[in-house]
């Protein structure tokens, strides 16, 4: 679950879909990544490849891990830590899932009444409003719990 615009933004084209994808815990050059979207039927320019890279460097969900020099030049290698879940759900997904939604709705609320008189003590940005920030660090403290569970599991 994003909660940043410019997350939103920078995976909104498809190739940089596929881009943190295929870099999703792996660590590989333009070219390299360039060459993976070819497998996966999307053609693009090495140029193409480092203009998504850099929209997707600069909103923070791909990270230059390592640099190498070669005989003159630079190669960049990128990673990200995001996984991207490109799914979207049945039809019948509410009906085929309405006790476990339920059931796990009211845990959720239990876990968020703790969270909230806490998160509405944070400092926000000016104009903003404490219950929108709120809920901001609500979902993030609650993404990145689901993120350490589900990448993790059994460790906690």
């Amino acid at each position: 679950v994003t909660t940043s615009i410019e997350h939103a933004r920078a995976i909104e084209d498809p190739a940089r879909a596929k881009i943190m994808e295929i870099l999703y815990k792996n660590s590989l050059s333009a070219e390299q990544i360039s060459n993976e979207l070819k497998k996966t039927g999307y053609k693009k320019a090495l140029t193409t490849v480092r203009h998504h890279l850099e929209i997707l460097k600069d909103s923070g969900l791909v990270q230059i891990v390592k640099i190498e020099e070669s005989r003159g030049a630079i190669t960049k290698f990128y990673s990200t830590a995001t996984k991207l879940l490109g799914y979207e759900a049945p039809e019948d997904f509410d009906s085929k899932y309405s006790k476990i939604i339920d059931s796990t709705s009211v845990k959720i609320e239990k876990i968020l009444k703790g969270l909230v008189p806490k998160t509405t003590k944070a400092k926000k940005g000016k104009n903003s409003d404490p219950t929108d920030y709120s809920q901001y660090l609500v979902m993030e403290i609650m993404n990145r719990a689901m993120t350490s569970v589900l990448e993790n599991p059994g460790k906690k």
